[in-house]
């Protein structure tokens, strides 16, 4: 079954051509991050028109690469929540036109369930049930992911994600958009015990988490060196940063995992690529007899492939939307359908 898949929630536009949830055909994707980053970080209205410009046009080469004839289409799938809303109705609205047009079935896509699913394309012996963090720019939770499509929220952040830090980190520093690898990159070699970062613990709620207090703190540290003339260590304050946003994630999904009885951990979302992290959970999953999948850096951003595979197993539970398929900005991760 090849599944033609659109991803438009944020700032990068893609179109894919999956089969059958694990092969990828062609992952066409058009980055915004230029468009951004003079203002720091992304504007809604001109990720919206730049998605409306482009996505037509990666349709199209997106066919061509796969070497497929559109009749050879057996169903489109799309990313309708959660997101920037103007960005998701772009990518919605194409989805069901191309539907329409080809004659098959429209797939609705939950965002974070497609970046969980990135691991099947990474990992083809990897099925379910399994333990995922799944750390972006907008999202952080942690999920006990039963099947393909049934999916439990076991913990989640109170305000800000954890890849809205990174890039808020980076801002101050004044580091390029989006700031999650320059902030890697200069925080090795740099000394993760020169600076005392807040890592924030919910009473009651062992799983949720907590980031604002982190940002709030990086803010001030820099304002304050700035103030009073002081020199400041970029390199050790990143390296901080990742050892203080690593200790916010890893012992919750360690200990998630035990505790559902889960013995594979899975990572997910474009915070998944930043070394610390990786490091950190590779050394937790070793120490508690865990086995680890978090997929190579070129799919833990966002990407139209992971829409095909999650979409793939939607289709196989039954999930269908009709031309009335609305965009949502906000949604749980354990809703089922549309």
């Amino acid at each position: 079954m090849i599944i033609m898949s659109v991803e438009s929630t944020c700032d990068e536009t893609a179109v894919a051509l999956v089969r059958d949830g694990r092969e990828v055909l062609a992952d066409q994707i058009f980055s915004q991050a230029g468009l951004h980053a003079v203002y720091g970080g992304v504007v809604p209205e001109i990720a919206s028109r730049s998605h409306v410009e482009v996505i037509f046009q990666l349709a199209d080469r997106a066919v061509a690469a796969a070497g497929i004839r559109k009749s050879d289409i057996d169903a489109v799938a799309v990313a309708y929540a959660p997101g920037l809303i103007g960005a998701v109705l772009v990518g919605v609205n194409f989805a069901k036109s191309a539907a329409s047009a080809l004659g098959v079935p429209l797939i609705p896509v939950h965002h974070i369930r497609g970046h969980i699913a990135a691991n099947y394309l990474a990992f083809p012996e990897l099925e379910p049930p399994f333990l995922c963090l799944a750390i972006s720019g907008g999202n952080t939770l942690i999920a006990d992911v039963r099947s393909y499509t049934d999916m439990h929220i076991l913990g989640s952040t109170r305000d800000d994600a954890a890849g809205e830090c990174f890039d808020k980190t980076a801002r101050v520093l004044g580091l390029p958009y989006p700031g999650g690898r320059p902030v890697d990159e200069l925080s090795r070699g740099g000394d993760d015990t020169k600076y005392r970062l807040p890592v924030a613990h919910i009473d009651g709620a062992p799983y949720d988490m907590s980031f604002s207090g982190l940002k709030t703190a990086v803010v001030n540290i820099v304002h304050n060196a700035e103030q009073r003339g002081d020199e400041l260590d970029r390199s050790s304050l990143c390296a901080s940063f990742a050892r203080a946003v690593s200790e916010s994630l890893v012992p919750r999904a360690v200990a998630a995992a035990r505790e559902t009885g889960r013995t594979k951990l899975v990572a997910a979302g474009g915070v998944a690529a930043n070394s610390r992290i990786r490091a950190d959970l590779a050394a937790a999953a070793q120490a508690n007899g865990l086995e680890l999948f978090v997929p190579p850096p070129k799919l833990c951003g966002d990407n139209a492939a992971m829409i095909g595979a999650q979409g793939y197993y939607e289709y196989l539970d039954g999930v269908r939307a009709g031309s009335d398929l609305n965009a949502y900005a906000t949604m749980e991760l354990d809703r089922r359908g549309a």
